[in-house]
């Protein structure tokens, strides 16, 4: 060894070598661990031909925070440029799917690009996007509020037990550890990893070194109330937070290291002047406990130990979309530590030979020999049809990762499942695909609510709770029954049959009854004449056709009828009863990706009716184009509808007036035949909903024009009526929400504020 550049130390420099080496460690003087070993005593200067200490055994632990914890990236980018190997690692939450990857074969590298290419924004929305999912799951969650729904079982009403499943982000572990090349187990891997869970029954510390790596990282990130606990051999497992966010125990055991590299990456408590309400205030028991335990494992550390804790001030444990920002900031702390971290450097063939073994692991991807389609615990039935209407995935062809994971979310989208997984095994000479459906634990039949509120400037306010109770699975083909009640201003009944006629629920029969209370108001010269109670009841019957996901085809049997009775002004409308029955036809087209306020897309509505005996018909048609540009978002809407034959009489006459349906005017104030509407409308997007909630908030402005032919209200506004709105809005856990004001040249005014569910 060199002994020039030792003999060149001064005698202070000697002097303060124990200092140094408890300061920075062993050899960082000189860059490895035994030269400096050598260097300290001053008598020792001169005898470089002593066998070199042996490299001690390194334990990596990860810690738990959230969005933070992508700090762990630029740790690990550290320890590779310094060709640094650790013997064994242990992680938590945030931390276990940092170590997960690593370990089965994840560069740093390779992970801040699939960190980069994750959409966290709907990475934590379970359901995937709208213009995937089938036409009746859309009308159902039109319907009601998002997050309210219960399950009706045979011991009571359950609740799911988390705010998410956390379906797709256990597809993006699979993705990250390769689970196409096959499913990883934990103690197949070529480095002892531990990753820590808790037990939410028994308050357990779980430290889990076998089984399947997708399965321990997913229970490890499950937090609390947020992401439903993983099944585990009998047990319920969540964040391992709770018990053990910074694992220096167990790599003391695991591996009996002598050094520990620990990076903490926990967010710190809350000040008390934040903690008020009953949501900072179950954060701060939270992190309370959380920081009891770190400190518990910091006490463990000794003085050869590196303990790194990131400066991530301003980054929360939400802040997934800063991932590249926390990246760096730990790669900037573990730079700090660059010279003691140097003492454990492997030549450079040898730390190749080092992660070979974890890259080695990664084979390439090999053809699907066979696709098996099964429930938890291997049940196959009516359900897994489900899954199977949507696989494309074919034998003998290579898998696609990419599809596979669409097609997974389709069958998701159905709505029966809690998870649709994937793991690839080897069967003999077979590559097996095997895809498992876990039916909701709190169904198969479900309630939910619906709230509408309602104030316009024209026609007072209003308000309206909804109810339905959906049966599934009645049958082996998957028939079901929704029954709905509406209390407020409006009064509804309505009872839906679906039977599908084949496994693939390509043909289908259902039926429908609904009866309705509600108000209508006569206008003439913009005011209201009079005001009735109009109830109608009708029936539908048809046979249909599901276009794949793009929407659906009916031909059927309708009824109707109503009965207008004044309750206040002047008896301008007729009262009825007005009966009539014939056949209808409509198709409905939809690849919107958002069912309110949507960014992109397009929908398509057409409906021919032909009464029998009443001398008319009537056939319209409505359509809308979204097209996105940066941060606006343009609108174009087209509607006619009318009577090819005869005229539409005053009960089923077209309406217009109310919010962007020329919103200048009340709802329903022009009625009458033959009508023409157009719209086009701008939005800027000025915010967007917060990590779990789909949507975004915007200020935007409409134009509209709108004409009708033969009149029944409004006689003296003929030809084309126009409206300007003006309005803010947006998607909120309420439902959508708008505000907004708009005129029209004519004189006609309004102002709306709406909350809900349409």
């Amino acid at each position: 060894m060199p002994t020039a550049p030792l003999r060149r130390l001064s005698r202070s420099a000697l002097a303060g070598a124990p200092a140094l080496a408890v300061l920075l460690g062993l050899g960082n003087a000189l860059g490895s661990d035994r030269s400096f070993a050598q260097a300290a005593p001053a008598g020792a200067l001169a005898a470089s031909a002593a066998p070199p200490a042996p490299r001690p055994r390194i334990g990596l632990v990860l810690g738990g925070g959230g969005a933070r914890g992508a700090a762990h990236v630029g740790v690990l980018e550290v320890l590779e440029r310094l060709r640094v190997p650790v013997d064994c690692v242990a992680g938590t939450s945030m931390g276990a799917l940092v170590a997960g990857a690593w370990v089965a074969g994840r560069t740093p590298q390779s992970m801040r690009e699939e960190l980069a290419a994750a959409d966290w924004a709907d990475m934590f929305l379970d359901d995937p996007p709208h213009d995937q999912l089938n036409v009746r799951r859309k009308q159902t969650l039109q319907r009601v509020l998002s997050g309210t729904e219960l399950g009706l079982t045979p011991e009571g009403v359950r609740a799911p037990s988390g705010v998410l499943s956390g379906q797709k982000i256990k597809l993006f572990f699979n993705r990250l550890v390769f689970a196409d090349r096959g499913e990883p187990q934990i103690e197949a891997l070529p480095l002892p990893l531990s990753i820590v869970a808790t037990d939410i029954g028994s308050g357990e510390r779980v430290v889990m070194r076998q089984g399947s790596l997708t399965a321990a990282m997913r229970a490890s990130m499950s937090v609390p109330g947020l992401m439903s606990p993983h099944e585990h051999l009998g047990r319920r497992l969540v964040d391992g937070g709770l018990v053990d966010n910074l694992p220096v125990r167990e790599v003391r055991e695991r591996c009996q290291a002598d050094v520990v590299i620990a990076v903490n990456v926990g967010s710190p408590l809350l000040p008390p002047a934040q903690v008020g309400s009953l949501l900072t205030v179950s954060a701060q028991v939270v992190g309370i406990l959380t920081e009891q335990n770190v400190q518990a494992s910091l006490a463990l550390l000794g003085p050869r130990d590196v303990y790194i804790k990131p400066d991530l001030t301003g980054l929360t444990a939400a802040d997934f979309a800063r991932h590249a920002e926390a990246a760096d900031r730990g790669r900037e702390a573990a730079e700090l530590w660059a010279q003691r971290l140097a003492a454990w450097s492997l030549p450079p063939a040898e730390y190749a030979a080092w992660w070979g073994r974890m890259a080695g692991r990664v084979g390439p991807v090999r053809p699907i020999d066979a696709v098996q389609v099964a429930e938890d615990g291997g049940v196959t039935g009516p359900r897994t049809a489900a899954v199977e209407r949507h696989l494309t995935q074919r034998p003998g062809e290579p898998l696609d990762v990419a599809a596979l994971q669409r097609d997974l979310g389709r069958a998701y989208g159905e709505g029966e499942f809690e998870s649709v997984d994937y793991e690839v095994v080897q069967e003999g000479a077979r590559q097996v695909l095997r895809v498992r459906a876990r039916p909701k634990s709190w169904g198969p039949d479900y309630v939910r609510f619906g709230l509408a509120l309602q104030s316009t400037l024209r026609s007072g306010s209003s308000y309206g709770l909804r109810a339905s109770v959906q049966r599934t699975q009645l049958n082996d083909l998957g028939g079901e029954v929704v029954a709905t009640a509406e209390l407020g201003s409006t009064f509804a009944l309505a009872l839906e049959g679906h039977q599908p006629l084949d496994r693939q629920h390509r043909w289908f029969v259902e039926g429908s009854v609904h009866t309705t209370r509600t108000d209508a108001s006569f206008f003439n010269d913009d005011l209201r004449l009079g005001l009735f109670r109009v109830g109608e009841t009708w029936g539908e019957a048809a046979v249909g056709h599901h276009l794949g996901l793009l929407g659906r085809a009916r031909l059927g049997w309708t009824a109707r009828s109503s009965r207008y009775v004044l309750d206040t002004g002047l008896p301008l409308f007729p009262r009825g009863p007005f009966r009539w029955h014939g056949v209808f036809a409509d198709v409905e087209l939809e690849r919107l990706d958002r069912a309110a306020f949507p960014r992109q897309g397009w929908q398509a509505k057409v409906r021919f009716v032909q009464p029998a005996g009443e001398g008319y018909n009537r056939l319209s048609f409505d359509g809308r184009r979204v097209w996105p540009l940066g941060e606006y978002v343009l609108t174009a809407r087209v509607a006619a509808s009318g009577s090819p034959r005869g005229q539409a009489p005053f009960h089923d006459a077209a309406l217009l007036g109310g919010y962007l349906n020329l919103s200048g005017f009340s709802a329903g104030q022009l009625r009458g035949d033959n009508l023409q509407f157009g719209q086009l409308r701008a939005e800027k997007i000025v915010g967007r909903m917060p990590l779990g909630l789909q949507g975004d908030l915007r200020l935007g402005v409409a134009l509209e024009a709108g004409r009708l032919g033969v009149r029944y209200s409004e006689l003296d506004r003929r030809g084309w009526l126009d409206s300007l709105t003006l309005y803010a809005g947006g998607v909120t856990p309420f439902g959508p929400v708008f505000v907004g004001v708009a005129r029209s040249s004519s004189g006609a005014s309004n102002a709306y504020l709406f909350l809900g569910t349409p």
